[in-house]
């Protein structure tokens, strides 16, 4: 059981054929200039309905494609399809539940380990380990692939390397050959939703921009172009999503450095600071990139949700000797831990970038923009008002954020559903009716 202490509170698709098909529109609805009889939905976790931690059945049913999908068949969009864990293996990958609170409020997690739709771990040489999770085969309208990033959509070899999308394909991991583009684009499609590019950000800020890299601006340009014109080519119309603030989601805005040393203080009173291992400049390709120094912490600093607070204070081995973790410059918090403000520059800056070629790549091919990187920013600020519920981007209590404090729970899906929604009738004149998010939960309490 993994124990969160106070500092770490932290459509079956219509068959085609050569005529044109029939399109059931009920009286006062529209479908605009758009036709919804086949949506596919195209892109990574947040696409699939990955939450908690995992991806599971609740969460897939719960996904912003399938919400949105059911609204369109108000204007004749047809069924939506998902690649669902069978009713037996409804954990899918595990994930994270609540289990209750400690004395002081804070909540305890647990993994959910049973009744898993892992078939396997196959070892693919030069890449490492891929975990393989039991295959789907029936129709499919849901394209969401956990982790996937805009780097991979064209890479013929990654059905080898990723088991969510392994899943997807016939052939067995190290045998595939099929990029997740053209894999997508197999089957004709009337209409698609794209928000592909997140995880090209997402890895480098989780991993405190120790543990991968962003992709390169031009580089991502170029795919974008390249996989919008794939998915128009058959003139299907679609809508196009940006890239969230990372620095808007609960993962690196609960456990802050004053809420840390408020916290240490309350036990020792003469602590002055918290020290982090910070990047030295906010350029990502100099000489000095790799350059980091201990200095104090402060709120433009944003330590991760997973990091294990009880180090704070523990004796640490020292180029001087022992010394408490976090509470001096000779012991600072690990870079793995913390998005420091450099960090952060520069994970904006990539951000603003692949945001403005999503917005440039929509509008030269005329599709919908779902701006979710200015709604979550918004909603940071002031919060959110739907449907009577009061919402904000706070862990848990916000109601937007699952348990893994990036991805959203189902009353989250919801509401970025009904953000698409707004954008997809804005563009094409329809009027897709808005899901109403009192059906959808928040986080769920034992």
């Amino acid at each position: 059981m993994k124990k969160y202490s106070i500092l770490s509170i932290i459509a079956i698709a219509a068959a085609f054929s050569s005529c044109k098909p029939h399109i059931d529109v009920a009286a006062g609805t529209t479908a605009g200039t758009a036709n919804f009889s086949r949506y596919i939905a195209v892109g990574n976790s947040l696409t699939a309905g990955y939450a908690d931690g995992g991806l599971y059945l609740d969460g897939q049913l719960n996904s912003f494609p399938s919400i949105l999908g059911a609204q369109m068949q108000a204007v004749g969009g047809g069924s939506f399809s998902q690649p669902l864990f069978p009713a037996s293996q409804a954990n899918g990958s595990g994930y994270l539940k609540l289990t209750g609170f400690d004395s002081s409020g804070n909540p305890i997690t647990a993994a959910v380990t049973t009744n898993l739709a892992i078939r396997g771990i196959v070892n693919i040489p030069g890449f490492g380990n891929v975990t393989e999770y039991t295959k789907y085969t029936g129709d499919n309208n849901n394209y969401g692939v956990p982790g996937i990033k805009l780097l991979h959509a064209t890479l013929s070899t990654y059905g080898n390397l990723n088991g969510y999308y392994e899943r997807l394909l016939p052939g067995n991991a190290g045998t595939n050959t099929t990029a997740y583009l053209d894999f997508v684009t197999a089957q004709s499609f009337t209409f698609f939703s794209n928000w592909l590019g997140d995880n090209d950000a997402l890895g480098y800020a989780t991993s405190g921009g120790a543990g991968d890299v962003l992709t390169d601006k031009t580089v991502f340009a170029q795919l974008y172009t390249a996989v919008t014109a794939k998915l128009v080519a058959g003139g299907a119309k679609g809508i196009c999503a940006t890239i969230p603030d990372v620095t808007a989601i609960p993962y690196f805005n609960t456990i802050t450095p004053a809420l840390i040393l408020a916290s240490v203080k309350k036990a020792n009173p003469s602590v002055a600071a918290i020290y982090i291992s910070a990047k030295v400049t906010a350029t990502l390709n100099s000489s000095t990139d790799t350059v980091h120094a201990p200095r104090v912490a402060t709120n433009a600093d944003h330590i991760i949700l997973t990091f294990p607070t009880s180090k704070i204070g523990t004796l640490v081995s020292t180029s001087v000797g022992m010394l408490p973790y976090g509470l001096t410059p000779y012991s600072p918090i690990d870079n793995a831990y913390v998005l420091d403000s450099a960090e952060t520059v520069i994970t904006q800056d990539y951000v603003s970038s692949y945001n403005t070629t999503i917005k440039s790549v929509a509008a030269t091919n005329g599709l919908a923009v779902a701006d979710m990187y200015t709604f979550l920013n918004t909603i940071k600020t002031n919060g959110l008002l739907e449907d009577g519920v009061a919402m904000n981007t706070a862990y848990i209590s916000g109601g937007l954020f699952s348990l893994d404090g990036v991805h959203l729970t189902p009353r989250g899906y919801a509401v970025v559903a009904n953000e698409f929604i707004r954008a997809i009738n804005a563009k094409y004149g329809s009027n897709i009716p808005l899901a109403n998010i009192t059906n959808y939960r928040s986080v769920k309490f034992p």
